[in-house]
């Protein structure tokens, strides 16, 4: 089911920094979107998650990013980057 690894990290200045697990929970947690595409979705640790085949990773760092900034957890004018493991 989680066939992939993804990196999660926020760009905050000069310096890129994980994403905490608690950040990676909280949007794991799908009482935010009823979004289905995002039940393939489970944090590991510090910006790590495991992800399905059927999560499109665009999106998932729109989403991401969306619910940081709403619960206040990206800082003013920082950016995920979301990378793929192999």
């Amino acid at each position: 089911m989680y066939s992939r690894k993804i990196d999660v990290k926020f760009l905050d200045g000069k310096d890129l920094k994980p994403c905490p697990v608690k950040w990676l929970d909280s949007f794991s947690m799908r009482s935010f979107t009823n979004d289905q595409i995002f039940d393939d979705t489970l944090p590991v640790a510090d910006g790590c998650m495991e992800i399905g085949a059927r999560v499109p990773v665009d999106r998932l760092k729109e989403a991401m990013e969306d619910w940081f900034r709403r619960k206040s957890y990206l800082p003013q004018g920082a950016a995920l980057v979301l990378t793929e493991g192999k």
